[in-house]
């Protein structure tokens, strides 16, 4: 399942020792949302204030409906909050952790904050991991993606090394009492890039992608720094279990810069998604003779716009897949709009 699309809706289960939903199609029958968590930011805006979480209330019958209903700040400034994730997934069955803190990762500043949402209306800061014990001890910077995994860890992409350079890879923190375990990764990445991940269990695997190091991105973005290099165009494919790339897929210029991916939500699926921000462009990977393949299946075409001097692009951001697998949504950022479709999901296994 998707921990930054699916909460847990039942939140009196929290307080019993099982937290997961059995199937994707048990967490189809969950009462909908009351609240969502929403990261605000005052990173590189000019005001010195720290970014925060905000509580949204999306309850239609409530009197404070599609308000901010709390906010939270985080105890430092810059820290550029991007994803989120929980501790404990909510496809876990077979854990006695209650999914009740949140990881809130600083890209910025590599710190990690630790939310405790026991009370979901008004979270509370549990801990905060420094971005420095982070660095000392996986060697690895600018947290980005979360999710939890088999054992009782939480995974962390990490954009870049100790310095801010290529490559990154993948921290693990103890998902009991937040500590720093080192890498998950434990070799060390063959990718040059990294930034959003996803795995499979059923199929052994897991799919990573590309965006920049720190020492790129916050720098701002420039044209010239894709024309040299600075930014990725591949996805990886790893065997889960040996913590190894089996298969890389350049996208080419069709596929510049490649972020969210997301696999189907049915366990024995053998597809998935991927957004290539800058091209605009949306990529199926399926299994194919052993190994994999990738095609182009959604070309977002620019726009004219006063102003630009040059055609606009969509800028896929982030995508996500309905719990039943049958309907893909994603983000055209610059155009401002919110494409679906049904036409290109795949068939499941069975």
């Amino acid at each position: 399942m998707d921990q930054h699309d699916q909460q847990h809706h039942d939140h009196s289960a929290q307080n019993d020792s099982s937290v997961g939903y059995a199937s994707p199609t048990e967490a189809l029958q969950a009462p909908p949302e009351e609240f969502v968590y929403v990261a605000a930011l005052h990173t590189n805006t000019g005001v010195e204030q720290p970014d925060f979480l905000a509580v949204v209330d999306v309850n239609p019958d409530s009197e404070s409906f599609s308000q901010i209903i709390n906010r939270l700040p985080m105890p430092g400034l810059n820290d550029e909050l991007h994803h989120f994730g929980w501790q404990v997934c909510s496809s876990a069955c077979h854990t006695n952790l209650k999914r009740e803190h949140l990881l809130v990762p600083g890209v910025k500043s590599s710190n990690v904050h630790v939310i405790n949402v026991a009370n979901p209306r008004q979270p509370e800061i549990a801990k905060v991991i420094s971005g420095d014990e982070i660095k000392q001890k996986t060697g690895l910077s600018g947290p980005h993606t979360v999710h939890c995994m088999p054992g009782e860890i939480v995974v962390l992409s990490m954009l870049g090394d100790a310095n801010g350079d290529a490559p990154g890879g993948f921290a693990v923190l103890d998902a009991k009492d937040f500590s720093v375990l080192g890498r998950w990764d434990e070799g060390g990445s063959s990718a040059e890039f990294n930034y959003d991940f996803w795995y499979q269990p059923r199929q052994n695997a897991m799919i990573s992608s590309e965006w920049a190091p720190p020492n790129v991105i916050n720098q701002g973005f420039n044209l010239d720094d894709v024309i040299a290099g600075k930014y990725g165009h591949s996805i990886h494919f790893w065997d889960l279990a040996g913590k190894r790339i089996t298969q890389t897929v350049d996208l080419g210029t069709d596929g510049l810069i490649p972020l969210e991916v997301r696999w189907q939500h049915n366990p024995d699926s053998e597809t998935g998604f991927v957004g290539a921000a800058l091209s605009s462009a949306m990529f199926n990977w399926r299994r194919d003779n052993g190994g994999w393949a990738v095609d182009k299946v959604i070309q977002v075409e620019p726009v004219e716009v006063d102003g630009w001097p040059f055609p606009v692009p969509g800028l896929i951001t982030d995508l996500v897949l309905a719990m039943d697998d049958k309907f893909l949504y994603f983000s055209n950022w610059l155009h401002g709009d919110l494409p679906s479709t049904t036409s290109l999901i795949r068939p499941t296994p069975g």
